[in-house]
């Protein structure tokens, strides 16, 4: 397994091969639908977004977390299915250069191509395993847009070995999603 840090350049995410095992340390944002329109519409009205999305590692998940004296825990830490952020993802790509996004299922031949454009890859991460992962999420650093609910608001990770992650669609337009829809090996 391959350990990267985060956030990840454009030549980290290059240099991923479809079907390799990752795991990430580093900063990690959780991002689903409505953090994806809430910052595009802001960009539409010229007014700023967290800082911390340009460039991120993207989760699509909607974590379960708990409060306690001293701040935020996670407590399940879940891929939410990430196709359900195809209409907006390739916009999101390209305006906040991201470079790595996690989730479950795959995602279109749209994004893929902003992805290959961009130098951004897909990480596939395990459905049903949301306290496996949370474990890898050793601390809550912050939150971002907590107006949205806690399932759809940012929330700042620092991983420590998050994963196993597998590179389900690379920089390079490939994906084990497609591969699999038409009966091919990778």
């Amino acid at each position: 397994m391959r350990l990267l840090t985060a956030p990840l350049t454009r030549e980290d995410a290059e240099s991923l091969q479809l079907g390799e095992l990752v795991a990430l340390s580093g900063p990690i944002l959780t991002a689903r639908d409505e953090v994806h329109l809430r910052a595009l519409k802001c960009l539409d009205k010229g007014q700023s977004v967290p800082v911390a999305l340009q460039g991120a590692v993207l989760y699509h998940c909607g974590p379960i977390m708990k409060r306690t004296p001293d701040g935020w825990t996670v407590v399940a830490a879940g891929p939410t299915t990430s196709a359900r952020m195809n209409a907006l993802e390739p916009r999101f790509i390209r305006a906040f250069g991201t470079h790595a996004i996690i989730g479950k299922g795959g995602m279109s031949a749209e994004v893929s191509a902003a992805m290959h454009e961009q130098g951004c890859v897909y990480l596939a991460a395990t459905g049903g395993a949301a306290v496996s992962l949370a474990e890898g999420l050793a601390q809550v650093t912050g939150i971002d847009w907590e107006d949205l609910g806690m399932a759809e608001a940012v929330w700042h990770f620092e991983a420590q070995n998050f994963g196993p992650l597998v590179v389900a669609m690379d920089s390079r337009g490939h994906s084990l999603y497609e591969q699999v829809r038409q009966g091919l090996k990778y």
